[in-house]
C-alpha cells in the first residue's frame, strides 16, 4: 500500500485512488525477452500491482521456432493472455514491440486501460516498424544487424551491445545480455498494422521518450509521437533501455501515467 508520502511524491493526494491496484503487461523488444523488465517487476509488484511479462512466441524461454513466428500469431498470444486478466490491464510496448501493442488495442480496445510507448514504435494505420526505421539516421544498430533468410530473422551483433543499447548501464547487463537476446522473427518489423479510430483510438495512449535512446533516437521519437499525438509524453534521459539503468524512475513514470484520469 502507499504511503502518503509515496502519493505526494508521484504528484497525488487522493490515496485512495493511489491504492487501487493495476495489472501491468510489459511487452519486451526486439532480441530480447521477459527478461527486460527483471528490475521494474519487483518495484511494481512491491506497490501491490500485479505484473504480466511474456516472452513473445520465439523468444526467451518460448520455443517457438523463430522461422514459424507470424505477427497475428504473436498479437493474438497476447490477447489470449489480457483475455484471462480481471479487469482491464495497462499495456507497455518497448522499441519495436509498440507495433504489437498497437495491433492488440485494435483487438481489445475493451480489456486496455491505456497504452504506453517506451521509446517505441508508434505507427498510423497500415505502416510497418520498417517503415519508421527507414527515417532513422542517426541510429546506430543498423550496421550491426544481420539478416538471416532461411528463418526470416536477425540477429544484433554483441560488439554494439553496449553503445547502443546499454551504454548507461552496469557492465553486468551487457554480459547477461552475450547470453539471453537471440533470433529476433523479422515479420514482426515488416508487417503494416491495421488500426481504426473506433477500437485503437478509443485507448488513451502515453509516450515515454529516452532522451539518450542511439537505438531508436530521440528525433524518430519525437516525430512519431507528434505524427500520432498522446495525451502525455513524459521523458526520461537514459539510454534504450531505461528498465536496467533506471528502473525506479521508469516505474514512478509508469504510476504516474496508472493514475492518470
Amino acid at each position: 500500500m502507499l504511503t502518503t508520502s509515496m502519493s505526494s511524491a508521484l504528484g497525488y493526494e487522493n490515496n485512495d485512488i493511489m491504492n487501487e491496484k493495476k495489472t501491468f503487461v510489459l511487452i519486451h523488444g526486439s532480441w530480447h525477452s521477459a527478461w527486460n523488465w527483471f528490475r521494474v517487476t519487483p518495484l511494481l509488484e512491491k506497490q501491490g500491482h500485479r505484473v504480466i511479462a511474456p516472452d513473445l512466441p520465439g523468444m526467451g524461454r518460448d520455443k517457438t521456432p523463430v522461422k514459424e513466428v507470424r505477427f497475428e500469431k504473436t498479437v493474438q498470444k497476447i490477447c489470449d493472455l489480457i483475455d484471462t486478466v480481471p479487469g482491464k490491464v495497462i499495456l507497455v510496448g518497448h522499441s519495436k514491440n509498440g507495433v504489437l501493442i498497437s495491433q492488440i488495442a485494435e483487438y481489445r480496445p475493451e480489456k486496455i486501460e491505456k497504452l504506453v510507448y517506451l521509446a517505441a514504435v508508434l505507427v498510423p494505420n497500415g505502416k510497418s516498424a520498417l517503415d519508421l526505421f527507414k527515417l532513422d539516421k542517426e541510429e546506430v544498430l543498423g550496421p550491426y544487424i544481420t539478416y538471416h533468410p532461411k528463418s526470416n530473422s536477425s540477429t544484433l551483433s554483441p560488439e554494439i551491445y553496449k553503445k547502443g543499447l546499454y551504454h548507461d548501464c552496469d557492465d553486468e547487463i551487457t554480459e547477461m545480455a552475450k547470453i539471453i537476446l537471440s533470433h529476433e522473427p523479422r515479420q514482426t518489423a515488416t508487417t503494416k498494422i491495421s488500426i481504426t479510430d473506433k477500437n485503437y483510438g478509443s485507448v488513451p495512449r502515453y509516450y515515454i521518450e529516452c532522451t539518450e535512446d542511439r537505438a531508436i533516437t530521440p528525433v524518430l521519437q519525437q516525430k512519431m509521437y507528434r505524427d500520432m499525438p498522446c495525451k502525455e509524453v513524459y521523458k526520461i534521459a537514459t539510454s534504450h533501455s531505461p528498465f536496467f539503468s533506471k528502473p525506479q524512475e521508469l516505474v514512478d513514470i509508469l504510476l504516474k501515467i496508472a493514475y492518470k484520469g
